[in-house]
């Protein structure tokens, strides 16, 4: 089946020759938006000294950031279905360098919350660009621009993780949204200039306000109870208001989904072994891998009293550099891997592979040497396989009247997971802390809370229905590859 106007374009008619602006300025854009995770990371401890805030806090910061990022990408891929995809990517430069100002000048943990929410919306940049390069590209082309797109995914070769570090330890974070904002300003001119008008795909339909209410309201409640219940109480009134009303809200929107003359989500798709098992896939790997890269073992590994005491150029530059760097070079290689060898089987493996290393990190969380090793080979299994196979398998199969739909809710799934495991991680943290702090229990804690995802990631990804093989031949990927799933 052909997923978009433009997978049936082959050969040099359609392939990165001549695309070297447009593509920089898709790597600029995005690039803008993915920073403000990675060079955050080692800063939150400052993050937490100079606003005076608590780690509870500093984590429903990073939930919230991401939980936008899902409302994010589910809104803004769905109206550039109707509205194109140029016009929302213009948009999400402009909410990012907004909410990027508002960091800057934070004075305390409210204002700078209300400028990660900001900054989280623009997360949509991701899924915009492979819905536009899916139509303009052949399937080889496709593969390869996803893997340099998705190598950004993971930061800037490590550079911005040591460089996060540096700032912190130097200047403080709000440097870190200074660089955000000229790398997004240049993101906005080169999109403005280079990325070409892809017409919409339904251009009649009216857009679903009430879903898209429903699900932020939902989503909203579950993780923000989830990454509070530790601090308020998991029986407090607000507590339980925040996860009920959550749940009730996300009742409310799939009922709403089946009414809908547009719906957010196709029900049926959405119910199909195409969808869901990738989707629980997503938002398992997001959860597990994310949470502790970016919440557990940065305050970890720079924890004087239980952890390992390290500064924050050296935790980044030992933790995330070289996962990042590792990532860039094997996110490319599996974009050419994954038309050839199918994009399911990019999945499969990678998420085995991401379980067993992180049983490693887990169980010698405090040998430095090993953890080292164990986070760099997630530069292969999760920055390669994983965020490539993921984005490769959400675009290609989706629907070909409803090209945003899937590929949306599965970049919506990234930040739920990323923020479902920030939660989880600071939930486990804040529960195992004492009169003086965390604890290496609580740090442990978090750690066994991701690998549980991580598991359950796995059998959801074996559930991933196999593709068809015809289908997958109008797709650009080997039939004969494919069989053997």
């Amino acid at each position: 089946m052909s997923t978009t106007l433009g997978r049936r374009r082959s050969g040099s008619e359609s392939d990165l020759a001549g695309r070297g602006p447009m593509l920089l300025a898709m790597v600029l854009a995005v690039l803008g938006y993915q920073i403000n995770a990675t060079m955050l990371s080692p800063a939150l401890p400052d993050v937490i000294e100079r606003l005076g805030t608590t780690t509870a806090a500093a984590g429903l910061s990073q939930t919230l950031f991401f939980l936008m990022a899902a409302i994010g990408q589910v809104t803004l891929a769905r109206l550039s279905d109707q509205r194109g995809r140029k016009p929302m990517m213009i948009v999400c430069a402009f909410v990012l360098i907004a909410g990027n100002l508002l960091c800057v000048f934070a004075p305390n943990i409210e204002i700078f919350i209300a400028g990660r929410i900001l900054q989280g919306v623009s997360a949509a940049m991701f899924t915009l660009a492979f819905l536009t390069l899916n139509q303009l590209l052949s399937p080889a082309g496709f593969g390869r621009a996803a893997g340099i797109i998705t190598a950004v995914n993971g930061g800037l070769a490590g550079v911005d993780a040591v460089a996060g570090g540096q700032i912190a330890d130097t200047i403080g974070f709000r440097g870190i949204f200074v660089c955000s904002t000229l790398i997004a300003v240049a993101g906005l001119i080169g999109v403005r200039r280079y990325v070409p008008d892809v017409p919409p795909t339904t251009a009649d339909a009216p857009f679903d306000a009430r879903g898209i209410t429903a699900l932020s309201i939902g989503l909203t409640g579950v993780l923000v109870g989830l990454a509070q219940g530790a601090a308020w109480g998991w029986t407090s009134p607000l507590t339980l208001a925040f996860l009920l009303g959550g749940l009730l809200a996300l009742v409310v929107f799939v009922v709403s989904q089946k009414s809908a003359a547009n719906p957010v989500i196709d029900i049926d798709v959405l119910a199909s072994r195409r969808a869901w098992p990738l989707l629980i896939t997503t938002i398992c790997t997001l959860g597990g891998a994310f949470g502790a890269i970016a919440l557990t073992i940065p305050l970890f590994s720079q924890d004087a009293r239980v952890g390992l005491g390290l500064s924050a150029v050296a935790a980044a530059f030992l933790f995330l550099t070289p996962i990042q760097l590792i990532g860039v070079i094997s996110a490319p290689l599996t974009g050419r891997l994954g038309p050839k060898a199918g994009w399911r089987r990019i999945v499969v493996t990678g998420a085995v592979a991401n379980f067993v290393i992180f049983v490693f990190a887990t169980l010698f969380l405090h040998h430095e040497w090993i953890l080292v090793a164990s986070l760099a080979a997630l530069g292969v299994t999760y920055g390669g396989f994983m965020l490539t196979g993921l984005n490769g398998l959400a675009v290609t199969t989706a629907p070909k009247d409803k090209p945003g739909s899937l590929s949306g809710l599965n970049g919506a799934c990234f930040g739920i997971g990323a923020s479902l495991g920030i939660a989880l991680a600071s939930a486990m943290i804040t529960a195992g802390s004492d009169a003086h702090g965390p604890t290496a229990a609580g740090y442990q804690h978090a750690m066994y809370a991701a690998l549980a995802l991580l598991g359950i990631g796995v059998v959801a990804s074996l559930l991933i229905q196999r593709p068809d093989p015809a289908d997958a031949e109008a797709d650009g990927e080997s039939p004969l590859v494919l069989a053997h799933h």
